[in-house]
């Protein structure tokens, strides 16, 4: 059997932008006619993804599968570990939850899963004509090189050249490429095949005197510098580009917009990219807070997005004196909406009889703007699917006013809780499943919801009807532009243009076709 060319992206460091390489490229072998598909082997990250047979994977790989104009699918990331505190994650494995463990634990039961990860390698390399993968963090944590599984390991085991990438927008780039070069093994070494210089800002024509001296020092070729890209929307792998300040925050806070929204930057946020969209609109002001100095006075909505651990997050809402603001603001008339662990955080109380994700037993109250409560069964209940929803009827009003029946939402579910309802007379549900089982729930005054349904405003359709909904309670204050199309198809054609103009893509291909 005939098995695809590999390409492997690894980094000085995280962040470096190896997920949005991957995605570039993807796109950019794509155009040209390869059958190409993404892969990383563990990927540690709070945003995922499911897949159309309800798995679960991380975002930036099911990003990627798109970029490359394929259906996600499992074995492009077996491991998936999605942290839940500082050492202990949930650990997805082939799509479905394995435990919640320390860091330790997982170390010690880390090696069976390489033959876990060479199998779903093999399969994908059966079924395409090139896998670019990516790596994670640094290759030379050299204290947990016996542990590795997705950097120099995978790179063995998929025959793939490596290509390594540095962030010159930290600073220290020549430190950062030839340090890591230097702490390699030989063999590891004589893998890498090139380097990348990635975000790169200002006049280009500066820099060629340094990537000519770097090529030197590193005896390895320099595939290119690729300039600092803003405003793209692509899903991110984790919240370190919201740590950082990124364009994306950049530009909401130069942003002058008829609406504020506020979305609430929880310790442990997770798909945070869905809201991209919303960033997106000329006539929205998007605050991420976490801190009550952030907060506007006056916002339309409030956002509580989803979270891996509800229970940390709703009880440091409380003690950051948010919990309180959310409800000042729902007293005002403000819009609040729930997604997911955002919804469960609205209910009356929490309750993690099994401890699934805080200690067996614990009772958290919840902000009560809601009549729901939610239980944490086993993680073994964790529900994972994609759903195409409706509106129901009795929710058209308030912030669903302008709904449609008919227009289909195409959304997605991961999580663990189960929600009830404690006093039907007040409000309603939302929406209908495909199923035509109901989910979330709504005030009687329409201006409280929440639901359990991720990618909403990823449909144009619902965002534009939540902003005129919104926009209908400011008497004589139309909105002053009209609402965008959200497309991230531009950003993966724009971003393979910007790699075929700054890197040596001839070069690229020679080194894929003479492999490792």
């Amino acid at each position: 059997m005939k098995l695809a060319k590999t390409v492997m992206i690894q980094g000085t460091s995280s962040s470096v932008g190896k997920s949005t390489l991957v995605t570039g490229l993807c796109r950019l072998f794509a155009q040209e006619g390869y059958r190409v598909a993404p892969f990383k082997a563990q990927n540690m990250s709070l945003n995922a993804a499911v897949t159309r047979d309800g798995l679960e994977i991380s975002r930036a790989q099911a990003v990627q599968a798109e970029a490359a104009g394929i259906e996600p699918a499992v074995e492009m990331n077996p491991i998936l570990l999605k942290p839940q505190g500082d050492q202990r994650s949930q650990v997805i494995v082939m799509g479905r939850p394995l435990a919640a463990l320390e860091a330790r634990v997982y170390y010690r039961r880390r090696t069976g899963f390489a033959e876990i990860v060479q199998h779903a390698l093999q399969t994908l390399r059966a079924n395409y004509d090139l896998i670019v993968i990516e790596g994670a963090g640094s290759p030379v944590e050299i204290n947990l090189r016996h542990y590795d599984l997705v950097n120099m390991r995978v790179a063995e085991l998929a025959e793939a050249p490596v290509l390594l990438v540095g962030d010159i927008d930290r600073g220290g780039i020549f430190a950062a490429l030839l340090g890591t070069l230097m702490l390699l093994r030989p063999q590891e070494r004589a893998r890498v095949k090139g380097l990348i210089v990635n975000k790169f800002r200002g006049d280009i024509a500066l820099w060629h005197e340094g990537e000519r001296m770097l090529a030197e020092r590193a005896a390895l070729p320099v595939l290119g510098t690729v300039p600092f890209l803003s405003n793209l929307y692509l899903a991110e792998e984790d919240g370190m580009a919201l740590d950082e300040g990124s364009a994306y925050l950049t530009q909401q806070q130069q942003k002058q917009a008829a609406l504020e929204i506020v979305l609430l930057r929880l310790p442990y946020l997770s798909n945070y990219d869905e809201f991209d969209a919303l960033a997106a609109e000329p006539n929205v002001h998007l605050s991420i807070v976490g801190t009550l100095a952030e907060c506007p006075a006056s916002p339309d909505l409030i956002i509580l997005p989803g979270t891996k651990n509800t229970f940390f997050d709703l009880a440091w809402l409380w003690r950051r004196g948010l919990a309180s603001y959310i409800r000042q603001q729902a007293q005002r008339g403000c819009a609040i909406l729930g997604i997911c662990g955002g919804y469960q955080m609205l209910g009356e109380r929490l309750s993690d009889p099994a401890g699934v994700e805080a200690e067996a037993g614990s009772v958290i109250p919840g902000l009560n703007l809601l009549p729901i409560e939610t239980v944490f069964p086993t993680l073994s209940n964790k529900t994972t699917r994609q759903s195409n929803v409706t509106i129901l009827p009795q929710a058209q009003h308030g912030l669903f006013a302008y709904l449609s029946q008919e227009q289909v939402l195409r959304t997605y579910q991961i999580h663990v809780g189960e929600s009830s309802v404690t006093a039907v007379e007040q409000g309603n549900a939302a929406f209908r499943l495909e199923s035509g089982s109901p989910d979330g729930w709504q005030s009687a005054d329409g201006w409280r919801a929440g639901c359990y349904l991720h990618g909403l405003f990823e449909n144009d359709h619902f965002r534009h009807a939540i902003l005129q909904a919104l926009q209908s309670r400011h008497a004589n204050a139309p909105l002053c532009d009209e609402p965008v199309i959200f497309d991230r198809q531009h950003a993966y054609d724009t971003l393979a243009t910007v790699l075929r103009e700054h890197l040596n893509i001839d070069l690229l291909k020679t080194v894929i076709r003479d492999g490792a």
